[in-house]
Order: C-alpha cells, then structure tokens, then sequence
C-alpha cells in the first residue's frame, strides 16, 4: 500500500520542529565533542537515549563520572513530565500495532505537542502518520547531532547560548496551540504555576513544581474546559 500521503502531511508539520531539533542536536553534538567525547558516541546516544535536556546532562553526567544512583534520581526528575502527558495520548496510540512501541519511546514533548495540536485529516491511516512524525522528529535530531559532533571535530566552537533554540521552539508550539484552541485559560495557568514556581521554588524541582502546579489548576477549572473556554 502506498502511504506518501501521510509521509508528506508528517514532513510538513514536522517544519517547526525540523528547525529547532537540528539546531539543538547540533549544539548538543558541539558539547559532546567539546568535552572529549567521540562523535560516534553522541551520535547512538541521539538513538537509544533520544531524551533532549537529558542529553546535555548526561554529558555532564559522563565527565563527572556520577554514579549511578544519582544518574537515576536526576533522569526521572528531569522526564517525570512526561510520566503526565504520555497517559493522554495512549488512546491514540491503541490501534497502532506494531508501532506502539517505537511510538511510545518516541514520544517527546514536540512530537507530544503536535499530535494533540495538528488537526487529523480523517481519510489518513493514523498508526502511520504517527510513525513518520515520531520518526521524522527523531531524525531531525540524529542528523543535528552528527552534524554539531563532525563539526565539533574539525572546528574549535563556542557552545554557549544554542541551548536556547529549545526554548524559542517551545514559544513557536504554544502559538500553534493557541491559533488551534483558541483558549486562553490554560496558557494562563501555564504561566501562573510558571512564575509561583521560579519565586518559591529550588531550581532543581521547579520543573516537576510547575507541573503539579499547572494540572491542579487544569482540574480546578476542568468545568470551564468542558464549556469550551
């Protein structure tokens, strides 16, 4: 069977983060480099890991040589938010087949932002638009890493401040959901358990704060949701 239709539709909203996923693996194959490491080890760590934020720790985490047990404290703390969001998309992953597992372990917060932002052309085959888009998101990030290392290898390079095109790339993905939804309340939310967050909390637990903080509200005004506010 011929599914082009569902590669090209994934290849076209997959854009945005293309942009910011090659831009960031770059930087994070510079850092690998920069510390020592060897660009193939990088790049299978952009394969097997493929954890973003967690990346740029473990590098840190190589060159300090930590042990284990922090290694595991600090990953779950850094990945627990998608302990939070994954469970919402397992009903569409349910008729996914063989899929599924490549799908779930692909699951980043951009894919994650897409699936629940991009409206769905009925006529597609899904398990297979999903497949392409997580495959596709992968991909923009393999080939940044290679690209960051392979430079990195031959030209001494200031890694400073690329880290923030995940940032910038965020901000892109919330004006798409916000042109999608048209809802106001929930980027209020959003940013008002943000900011209690910065003002009364550690930055180690900030992330894993805002969170918490940002889902009570959503079931605090669950009722408003459902209006369509």
């Amino acid at each position: 069977m011929d599914f082009s239709r569902e590669f090209k539709i994934a290849l076209r909203v997959s854009i945005p983060v293309m942009m910011g996923y090659g831009v960031l693996g770059f930087a994070f194959g510079l850092l690998a480099i920069s510390v020592g490491l060897p660009w193939y080890i990088a790049f299978f760590m952009s394969i097997i890991i493929y954890a973003g934020a967690l990346q740029f720790l473990a590098v840190g985490f190589i060159t300090a040589k930590t042990g284990f047990i922090d290694i595991f404290i600090s990953s779950f703390f850094v990945n627990i938010r998608q302990a939070f969001y994954g469970l919402s998309v397992l009903g569409k992953f349910k008729k996914t087949g063989k899929f599924k597992p490549y799908l779930i372990f692909g699951l980043t917060d951009e894919t994650y932002a897409l699936l629940t932002t991009i409206k769905e052309d009925p006529q597609i085959k899904k398990k297979y638009y999903y497949f392409y888009l997580s495959i596709l998101n992968q991909s923009y990030w393999i080939l940044g890493t290679l690209l960051g290392a392979v430079f990195g290898s031959m030209v001494k390079f200031d890694t400073s401040g690329l880290e923030f095109s995940l940032t910038t790339l965020f901000v892109v993905l919330a004006l798409e959901q916000y042109k999608t939804q048209k809802r106001y309340l929930p980027f209020l939310i959003g940013a008002g358990a943000s900011l209690l967050a910065i003002i009364f909390v550690p930055v180690n637990n900030m992330l894993l704060v805002a969170i918490a903080l940002a889902l009570l509200g959503m079931f605090i005004f669950k009722k408003r949701f459902e209006d369509g506010k």
